[in-house]
């Protein structure tokens, strides 16, 4: 067990006794969003503003069966990971046929599709006023409507995402998408198909956003209409690169940040939006790897340092 895994244990277990379990709860949940984004955005190279296409539509089915039919939270999370991944597969298809400028408009406008419907359709997502009403039920025996019961629960399930996500960027699927992120011309002459990938990446991107977005649903109790606008996917696009786009570990901390910034730093200055405006500007113009790069720098600056008080 190295160091990054133990570290992460450790956040598990203290972060309820640092802050509300409720906002503890919404931190692991948005890392679990963060890493399907980052499968896109770091890994594959895919700049998306629509991971909340993926997230609210997720959210919203699960919502509506748990509300109306009282399915258990398995099935719910069962049916959410699959509206993801399928809405994934419907939207990356589309998306992956152009690049650069092109595709990220087109995540934008698909995303903006979806709002609308969402927006429109009342009688199913509540339009403006969202689906309320949505529970958390029982498990055998377990209340998962208490605060700590339900953060264990989300907890564990944030850490079987890590795993999982570790597992798919250090197996060969992971080594071909760096490689299209590198350099897309050399990777489609190697034998690769690269829109073929680049869609695979979108699929489980897509059904980890759809996890995140039944776990926010009965955290809040509401799917609020803002779960599927693209403020909502541009809120992961920056917690992302704040905490080091393309590093396992960068969206949990990009997670840590942004949720601590909104939901504790908000209710002391009402300004807390310019520490972001701030925090991004440094990153753009000094860590293109966010805080990953930066903790990196400090750490080699120092064993430099060291090392030359030896020698001296």
């Amino acid at each position: 067990m190295n160091l990054k895994t133990v570290a992460v244990l450790v956040a598990v277990a203290l972060l309820p006794l640092a802050v509300r379990p409720a906002i503890a709860t919404e931190i692991w949940i948005f890392a679990i969003f963060g890493l399907g984004a980052n499968l896109l955005m770091g890994y594959t190279g895919l700049l998306s503003f629509g991971q909340a296409t993926f997230f609210g539509s997720a959210a919203y089915v699960a919502g509506y069966l748990l509300k109306h039919y009282g399915v258990n939270v398995f099935a719910a999370l069962g049916a959410g990971v699959g509206v993801g991944a399928v809405s994934a597969l419907l939207v990356g298809y589309l998306c992956v046929q152009r690049s650069g400028i092109y595709f990220i408009m087109l995540t934008f406008a698909l995303n903006q599709l979806f709002y609308f419907i969402a927006y429109q359709w009342t009688t199913v997502t509540g339009g403006e006023d969202g689906m309320p009403g949505v529970p958390r039920p029982e498990f055998f025996g377990i209340d998962f409507g208490h605060p700590l019961a339900y953060y264990a629960f989300v907890s564990a399930l944030f850490l079987l995402s890590l795993w999982l996500m570790k597992r798919i960027v250090e197996s060969p699927l992971g080594k071909i998408l760096v490689a299209i992120r590198e350099n897309e011309v050399r990777a489609q002459a190697v034998g690769y198909s690269v829109p073929r990938f680049k869609l695979l990446a979108f699929v489980i991107g897509g059904a980890f956003s759809g996890a995140a977005g039944v776990l926010y649903a009965m955290l809040f109790g509401i799917v609020p209409l803002e779960a599927i606008s693209f403020v909502f996917s541009g809120n992961v696009v920056f917690a992302t690169l704040i905490g080091g786009s393309g590093s396992l570990y960068g969206p949990i901390i990009g997670s840590f940040v942004f949720i601590w910034l909104s939901e504790s730093v908000s209710t002391m200055w009402a300004r807390w939006p310019l520490l972001l405006g701030v925090a991004f500007v440094i990153v753009v113009l000094f860590f293109r790897g966010g805080v990953v790069e930066a903790w990196s720098r400090l750490v080699a600056w120092k064993m430099r340092w060291l090392s030359s008080k030896r020698t001296t």
